[in-house]
């Protein structure tokens, strides 16, 4: 395969295509300028793909590295985290429907934590606070890691509740 290669002339800026480069200096046919022709530079395609390889290798490092001090600094900031895994209806003594709040409280860190009392909010379809309920998770201390389930019964009617969220006592 042969491969032409550009020069151009470094006064008037005219481009020029040739087949090889030549052995003696060139002369412009627009300008008269004469110029060297310089050996164009060859990629050693190999180590084009190692550095391609390495860059690629570096900004996976780096997003890596991002991510665990993210998380790092969540666990720091929020050790503690409640989440509601299943809202259930029961119907009470009085006829009344009534939400069932199942979740989990998970201890994020790496080190013993006192558990707070949790807070059940009831919310209505425009975000306001209906109800709050404050009870005591049934674990008073999380080890390193560890998750306890709750499970409360709110003794607001389910009339009107669109969104119910949990929160730690602060």
């Amino acid at each position: 395969m042969n491969r032409r290669m550009k020069t151009v002339c470094d006064f008037c800026k005219t481009e020029y295509s040739l087949d090889a480069v030549p052995k003696t200096p060139v002369k412009c046919a627009v300008c008269g300028n004469v110029w060297t022709v310089q050996s164009p530079v060859r990629r050693n395609t190999f180590l084009t793909f190692v550095a391609a390889l390495c860059a690629l290798l570096a900004a996976a490092v780096f997003a890596i590295a991002v991510i665990a001090e993210h998380q790092i600094k969540q666990v720091q900031e929020k050790p503690l985290v409640a989440e509601i895994t299943e809202i259930n209806t029961v119907v009470d003594e009085k006829g009344e429907n009534r939400f069932v709040v199942s979740g989990v409280l998970h201890n994020r860190s790496g080190q013993i934590y006192g558990a707070p009392s949790l807070v059940i909010v009831s919310y209505d379809d425009e975000d306001m606070v209906l109800d709050k309920q404050k009870f005591l998770p049934p674990a008073t201390l999380l080890d390193a890691g560890a998750n306890v389930e709750f499970v409360h019964v709110l003794s607001v009617p389910t009339d009107n509740v669109k969104k119910i969220g949990v929160d730690l006592e602060k």
